[in-house]
């Protein structure tokens, strides 16, 4: 019965995400060849901006969308952040990058979505999963 309680107790966290993407506009781009379409990833960009870490930016030659937040719930906002990944990889489908999710209402672990080469893909957590007792202890009544 106390594992349950913890679990129910744990179950009323938030919705947690910690991102990057690397943009590029083919996987054989050299010298900006061809051009990133990088108006049309800034929209993107936007629509989700406002309530937490969400940028695009330069740095030493190259662009990366940095993106993290924990809002009370998924919601709308937990789709559109792995939505934004799957949009940028049809967008820049060169670009890289990985996405950490802990969607508290739903699961005690991590889960990571990788983009690669315009396709994303799910994959389990090793490092920080299970979160009881990796990054937390189980409560104690």
């Amino acid at each position: 019965m106390q594992a349950l309680e913890s679990l129910i107790s744990y179950t009323l966290a938030m919705f947690e995400y910690h991102g990057w993407i690397t943009l590029r506009s083919t996987a054989e781009a050299l010298d900006d060849e061809p051009p990133l379409r990088l108006g049309e990833i800034q929209d993107l960009v936007d629509e989700l901006a406002g309530y937490a870490l969400m940028d695009l930016q330069p740095m030493n030659g190259t662009y990366y969308i940095h993106l993290g937040g924990n809002p009370n719930r998924s919601g709308q906002r937990g789709p559109a952040v792995i939505d934004l990944f799957a949009k940028v990889g049809r967008l820049a489908p060169g670009s890289y990058g990985l996405l950490y999710v802990h969607d508290a209402d739903h699961t005690l672990s991590f889960r990571v979505f990788r983009l690669v080469r315009g396709t994303v893909t799910e994959h389990p957590d090793h490092l920080l999963s299970p979160v009881i007792p990796t990054l937390e202890d189980a409560e104690t009544s």
